[in-house]
């Protein structure tokens, strides 16, 4: 019995994705840290230094998939109200310097579950 929630946990795991966008993702040893410690948990983490193909990639991901989007506030201001009823997305991270500015507008979303500094 043990091995058929194991198989469902992993079932469960291949769903949940992490999306991450930031114009920066790939610029600094600390984004690429974060990114293999999420990897170590979630098979499937996603990058994308473009709002235009994070949009487009979120499109195509089911609808019985799950989405952890990690955004930077720039980006978020302007993805987030495209993107915030999509049901795969469960929550919204804003990853930013400023947090009181990004607070402003992230309380209209509810899925932007809080700012990250």
């Amino acid at each position: 019995m043990a091995s058929n929630t194991n198989q469902s946990e992993e079932t469960n795991l291949e769903n949940v994705y992490v999306i991450w966008l930031d114009a920066s993702i790939n610029s600094s040893k600390e984004n690429f840290d974060i990114q293999k410690q999420i990897r170590s948990t979630i098979n499937h983490v996603k990058t994308f230094a473009n709002v235009n193909d994070c949009e487009r990639y979120l499109q195509q991901i089911s609808q019985d998939d799950r989405i952890f989007l990690i955004v930077s506030g720039r980006f978020g201001q302007e993805i987030v109200p495209k993107i915030q009823h999509y049901r795969q997305i469960i929550s919204i991270y804003v990853y930013c310097m400023d947090r009181k500015i990004n607070e402003l507008w992230a309380k209209n979303f509810p899925k932007v579950r809080s700012s990250l500094n």
